[in-house]
Order: C-alpha cells, then sequence, then structure tokens
C-alpha cells in the first residue's frame, strides 16, 4: 500500500549533474582560484605552448572550475588573451571519429576569428588525412593508429600540411587554448593515446592545453598500460600542475541542508528529533558528503523514495538507510536480508531472536570485511540506528524507546517498510492509524472498523485487526481523548469475542493473542483515570452492555489477580485498578452474564468455553456448572464430544533441529475433574468413536480421539502433557 496523497517528485526538481558556468553562482570557493589561474594563462606568451593540468577527484565539480577559467578569460580585456578550443573526448569515445571531431572544434573556434581564413582549409586538409584511417571502431583503435599511420605518409602530405599550420598560427600571433575535460572516463588505453595525440599530432606553436582529470584515476591506467609509474609519464607530458581547491565542506553541507529541507517538506514535526539528527549526520552521514556530486546522488535518491514512505518512517532513519544505500550497497543489502539481525532487542539467552554470541559473530564478520578506513564510521552510524548492536559492541542492553511509535527502523514492525519504500499489503499506515482513532469517538463506528479489520488479513496471515491494537498501544498514553476512553471500552466490550482470532496467536515460549493486546490496551486506558470508582463507573457500564462474554470475563479475571485470587499475590493497593468491592460487583456482572447464556443454550458455542465454565465455578459454586453440564450436555453424544472440544487445547513444541515448530493437541482428563468425573463417560467416548457417525469431523473428531488416548495414558500412570514433550523431540 502507497500512501496516498502525496505529491511525487517532479523531473525538474531533480539536482542534475551540470556544472556551473557563471561564477556569480559559485557557492564552493572556486571562483578565486579559477580567475587567478585564468590571468595566469593570459600572461603566458611564448611561442612554445604548455600543458596546464587541473587535478581533482571526480564529482569535486572540475567541469564547473574549467567554465569559471574560460569564463574570466572571455573577461580579459587585450590581445593577450587565448583563443579558446573545447573538447570532450569522452564525448566520442567508441565512435571512431575523434580526431575528425578535434579538428571540427579546432576550426570552429578558429573560424570565428577573421584571421584565421586561410588556415581553416589546412586544418581540414591535415584532420582529413589523418583521419582516413580504415574500419574506424572506436577510439583506442583509432587514435592507436595514427602515429603509425603518419610514420608511413609521404612527408609532403602530412608534415608539411602541419608545418604551414604552425607557421600561420605563428604569424598571426595569438595564443590558442585547448581545454581537454574529462580524460579520466576514459579507458587506460583511450587515455594513453589522449595524452599522445597531445604531444605528438597537435603540439601546436602558441597552442597550450588546459587538461583535467583525477590523477590517481590517470596514474593506474598510465601504469597499466605503459608499465613505467603513471607519475613519471604525466611529467613528461604537464608542465604546470595544479591541485584544484577541495570544495569549502561547510559549504558542500549547507548546501545539503537546504536541499533536505525541500525533501523532508511536509514531514510531521514530532518525528524529527534535532538532537538524534545531530547524532546520525555527524557519526556518520557527514562522512560521505565530500563533494557535490555526493550531495546530488544522496539527494536525488531521496527525493525518489521519501515521498511514498513520509509519514510512515522516521525520516532520520531513513536519510541513514538511504545513505547507506547510496555510498554502502554491500552493506546496505546485508541490512536488508537480515532483519533479526539488526532490528529489535538483543538479550544474552536468545528468547528474543539469535544470541549474544551468534551476534557478535555476524556482526564482527561484515566489519571485518570493510576497508579500514570506513569500519569505525560505519558502525557508529549503524550503532545509531540499530541500538541492539551495542550489545555486540559495548556489551549494553537497551530497551526499547517506543520505537514503532517513533517509526523507527530498529522496530521490527517498521523494518521491512524502509526496504520497499512503500506500507507492506495489509499493515496499517501512520495515517490510518490516526484517522482510525478518530473513530473512537463514536462507539459504533469503532466497533465496525474493529470487525472490519478482523476480517482483513496482512500477507503472513495475521488480521489487521492485530496489527491495530498492538499499535493502538502506542497511543494509549496521551494521543487518544480521555474522552474516546469510554467509547473504546463499550466497542471492545461488544465486539471483543470476534477478534480472538487463532491467526493472531503467537506461538512459542512467548505467545499471546489479541486477547492479551486487549488487557493492556485496557490497563493502559484505564491508567488515565486517578481513582478506582472512575475506572469501576466504566468498566460496569461497558461490561452491561457488552456482548463479548469471553473477553469480559478474561478481562474480570485479570482484575482479580490484582487482588490476589486465582492463585496469583496481590498487587499494592494503590496499584489495583480498582477496589475489592468494585471488583465483586464486576464479577456478578460476568456470573451473570454466563448464566443467561448457560440458559439460552449460547455457552457452549463460545470461545474459551472451559475458562468461562472455571470462573462460572469459582464466582458461584462447584455445583453449578456441574449441574448444567449433566443436564444440558451428557445427555446426547453430541453434547459430550461438545463438552470436549469446549477442553481441547493446542501447544506448540520445537525441538533441536527443527526449522519450524510442531502443534500438539491436548486434552488431559484433569482439566475436566472440575465439572465431571472423566471415568463416567469414557466408555460412550469410545462407542462414539468406534460408531463415528457423520457429524464426528474436524475438531470433534481430534478432541474425542485426543480425550480417548490422554485418559489411557492417565490409566497407564503417565502424564499425557510430559509424554506429548517427549513425543516431540524425538522426532
Amino acid at each position: 500500500m502507497i500512501r496516498q496523497g502525496v505529491d511525487f517528485v517532479k523531473v525538474q526538481d531533480i539536482l542534475a549533474d551540470t556544472p556551473l558556468e557563471n561564477p556569480a553562482d559559485d557557492r564552493l570557493g572556486y571562483a578565486p582560484f579559477a580567475k587567478s589561474l585564468a590571468e595566469a594563462i593570459c600572461k603566458f606568451n611564448d611561442d612554445e605552448g604548455l600543458v596546464f593540468a587541473l587535478f581533482a577527484p571526480w564529482g569535486s565539480g572540475k567541469t564547473t572550475c574549467l567554465n569559471f577559467i574560460q569564463y574570466y578569460i572571455d573577461a580579459e580585456k587585450g590581445e593577450e588573451k587565448p583563443l579558446i578550443v573545447r573538447f570532450n573526448p569522452w564525448w566520442f569515445s567508441g565512435h571512431g571519429d575523434l580526431l575528425n571531431q578535434f579538428f571540427k572544434e579546432f576550426r570552429a573556434a578558429l573560424g570565428k576569428n577573421d584571421i584565421f581564413k586561410e588556415l581553416l582549409g589546412k586544418l581540414a586538409g591535415f584532420g582529413e588525412i589523418i583521419s582516413d584511417i580504415p574500419e574506424p571502431t572506436g577510439i583506442v583503435k583509432y587514435l592507436g593508429k595514427i602515429l603509425p599511420v603518419l610514420n608511413q605518409m609521404p612527408e609532403k602530405q602530412a608534415w608539411e600540411i602541419k608545418e604551414e599550420i604552425a607557421k600561420e598560427i605563428r604569424k598571426q600571433d595569438i595564443p590558442i587554448l585547448i581545454i581537454i575535460d574529462d580524460i579520466d572516463r576514459l579507458s587506460a588505453d583511450e587515455i594513453v593515446t589522449i595524452f599522445r595525440v597531445i604531444k605528438a599530432v597537435a603540439n601546436f606553436p602558441k597552442t597550450s592545453y588546459l587538461i583535467a582529470f583525477d590523477k590517481d584515476v590517470v596514474v593506474r591506467a598510465l601504469k597499466r598500460v605503459q608499465r613505467v609509474p603513471g607519475d613519471n609519464y604525466l611529467e613528461k607530458i604537464i608542465q604546470v600542475p595544479f591541485d584544484m581547491p577541495l570544495p569549502d565542506k561547510i559549504s558542500v553541507r549547507k548546501l545539503f541542508f537546504e536541499t533536505l529541507d525541500k525533501v523532508f517538506a511536509g514531514t510531521p514535526e514530532d518525528l524529527f528529533d534535532q538532537t538524534y539528527f545531530g547524532n546520525v549526520f555527524w557519526d556518520g552521514i557527514d562522512h560521505f558528503l565530500k563533494t557535490v556530486r555526493n550531495v546530488k546522488r544522496l539527494t536525488n535518491a531521496l527525493k525518489i523514495t521519501y515521498p511514498s514512505v513520509v509519514g510512515e518512517v522516521n525520516p532520520i532513519d531513513f536519510l541513514a538507510i538511504e545513505t547507506i544505500r547510496v555510498f554502502l550497497p554491500d552493506i546496505y543489502y546485508l541490512i536488508r536480508s537480515n532483519s533479526e539481525m539488526f532490528s529489535g532487542l538483543a538479550d544474552r539467552q536468545g528468547n528474543l531472536g539469535p544470541n549474544i554470541e551468534k551476534l557478535k559473530l555476524f556482526h564482527n564478520q561484515w566489519l571485518e570485511n570493510l576497508p579500514e578506513a570506513e569500519k569505525e564510521i560505519v558502525k557508529k552510524l549503524i550503532l545509531r540506528i540499530f541500538p541492539k548492536l551495542r550489545a555486540v559492541f559495548e556489551n549494553t542492553f537497551v530497551s526499547d524507546h517506543n520505537w514503532r511509535k517513533q517509526l523507527r527502523i530498529c522496530s521490527p514492525d517498521k523494518f521491512p517498510i524502509y526496504f520497499k519504500f512503500a506500507i507492506p499489503e495489509g499493515q496499517i499506515s501512520n495515517a490510518e492509524m490516526k484517522a482510525f482513532l478518530v473513530l473512537a469517538g463514536d462507539k459504533n463506528s469503532f466497533g465496525k472498523l474493529l470487525l472490519d479489520l478482523a476480517n482483513q488479513h496482512c500477507l503472513d496471515g495475521r488480521s489487521r485487526a492485530s496489527v491495530f491494537l498492538e499499535r493502538m498501544e502506542d497511543y494509549t498514553e496521551k494521543e487518544i481523548p480521555k474522552a474516546h476512553i469510554k467509547n473504546i471500552f463499550l466497542a471492545l466490550f461488544d465486539v471483543g469475542d470476534h477478534l480472538l482470532l487463532p491467526e493472531d496467536e503467537s506461538r512459542g515460549f512467548f505467545s499471546f493473542g489479541n486477547d492479551v493486546r486487549l488487557d493492556r490496551i485496557m490497563f493502559q486506558l484505564l491508567k488515565r483515570y486517578n481513582n478506582q470508582q472512575e475506572r469501576y463507573e466504566i468498566l460496569s457500564e461497558a461490561f452491561i452492555n457488552g456482548s463479548a462474554l469471553s473477553t469480559i470475563v478474561r478481562e474480570i479475571a485479570v482484575l482479580s489477580q490484582q487482588h490476589g485470587k486465582l492463585g496469583t499475590d496481590a498487587d499494592d493497593e494503590k496499584e489495583r485498578l480498582v477496589g475489592a468491592q468494585h471488583l465483586e460487583e464486576l464479577e456478578q456482572i460476568g456470573l451473570k452474564k454466563i448464566k443467561d447464556a448457560a440458559a439460552s443454550g449460547n455457552l457452549i458455542n463460545l470461545r474459551n468455553f472451559a475458562n468461562l465454565l472455571y470462573r462460572w465455578k469459582d464466582w458461584e459454586n462447584d455445583e453449578a456448572p456441574r449441574k448444567w453440564i449433566e443436564s444440558e450436555l451428557l445427555t446426547t453424544n453430541e453434547g459430550i464430544v461438545d463438552l470436549l472440544v469446549g477442553f481441547l487445547s493446542k501447544s506448540y513444541s520445537q525441538a533441536l533441529g527443527d526449522r519450524v515448530s510442531r502443534s500438539n493437541w491436548r486434552l488431559d482428563p484433569k482439566v475436566l475433574e472440575p465439572f465431571i468425573e472423566p471415568s463416567t463417560i469414557i466408555d460412550r467416548a469410545r462407542q462414539i468413536f468406534r460408531d463415528s457417525p457423520e457429524w464426528l469431523k474436524g475438531e470433534k473428531r481430534i478432541a474425542l480421539e485426543t480425550f480417548i488416548k490422554h485418559y489411557d495414558l492417565r490409566a497407564k500412570g503417565k502424564d499425557p502433557n510430559l509424554e506429548m514433550n517427549e513425543a516431540s523431540s524425538s522426532y
């Protein structure tokens, strides 16, 4: 599900990797350097030309600097300024016509000045001669044959024309500056060929070159092709080298922040923590913003990806993970594929996921494979957005500080959104959540919403109701208006039984379902009231008017536990949500509802039937549920089986080596003893199983068969619960 109502990025909003041309637009401090270099070039006036070189890394603004130099040269007054020829060999790489294009550019530039008209024809002839090479298939093959061809040509055909060109240039006494850019984008062989051309083919008098490239790239290329140190080779070609000044880091950051403000426009203010942003930025993001091109790469990526998840992710975490995606793609894919290693909490035993030893092995391994210069930066950035890793690198075990509500990437619920750039199907967006909670102003609307969500499902099979109830806990502290709490309770205790869905139950030692989620919501909302009387009044009204008997009875039982009932220790008086008298009155409300359901014949069909019988026994006496069972259920075969189905339960176990958990049906005869003597129905149960009537299907058959099996185990002096555990682990 993609967030609706978000304006996606327009093409014109993307920062093109286009160099600047006017020094007035300079934001990185290149203009003063360019002006000084332009003045030096203009003052140079010698028959022998020079080769100036401008060294700078990729993405640092070499072309912008060249543009500024040309701007200042064009602005010079007087005859000493050179005529400029711009040439970019990368445009023609692989086309087989680089020399032809070079001389076309040369002729076009000289043609702007009338005094060079006689020279144009000679340049055209020279260009045609040296460009007339069979099967031009690319710059390497094309230019690589220039010198051999020139050597084989009759001297009058090429060298005499070149000498005539040289004489004409000397006669006019106008210096020429040929600017060549993007040499470092060529292949190694092409780089070597360009330098050969500069020295051997177009080394005309009064003709200088200004070439710009990443020195490290070119040095490696020259060493690979020439088998000599690249620095030594360059020294023979270049007379005046310059290292372009690095961009002012403050200016680069300023450009980044200005662009980021536009990207994050529309982000809810409560999601942007300035302190957290500062920590994440200085601990990692700033390291990668070395050039303007880096800024453009990152902000352009954000302009594409952020609009689809704005308001559904923490903007700072999204910025951090996008920084990793753009500049460290291998680490990004590692994180994306290993959610349990990065998101959530860490614990020593591994009850909540991989144990600490497994975590340390995993994270130390990938970190070790990073370049030494990157290790500390990446580790700091990862630690900021994934606090779980503090257990690995700092031996500190942190707790969840409302990460889901803050839409943090370290929340397992939010983690997938950061890598899909959209809300996964079936999940509930932050915008939806806020809209849904508005419905709590009306109990009927809120109740209908809960029923609708119970019938909608996520990709993992859970109902959307379970997702909503989990998310609802993030808003119980203060976001839900206190005036809406009563309506929420009226709705929950009216439709709550329809939310007790088996597909929403977790498996394992820490299993829970929507019943537990409802418990937590009730407790959190009730604590918003200052006294027990107010809480009682809200609960009593909701229980009296509600139809969700299983949910009502369960919540009363939870309140009973606070008072030391049902085998639990009593909480301190100040921790109890209701008083002792309040509890007794609520129990009576629950008891009446149970007896009404029994009288109507509906009790046997309710969820948690066995639990309802136990509460009936606790709140009235042992005999009441016994008499009802004897008169209403034990008189028919179907009634006996329905009783057994009500006590049937399922547990899950996972043996060593199992990749998934195994389900086990349980129906220990002892759980029936408070209500009937199991021996009084065993013979009838065996007979029903032997007869196998047509209605004995599904859970009815499972319940009957499990009861007989476990009864026989008890008869042999064995505990069926232990036997089932041993059977599971033996697979």
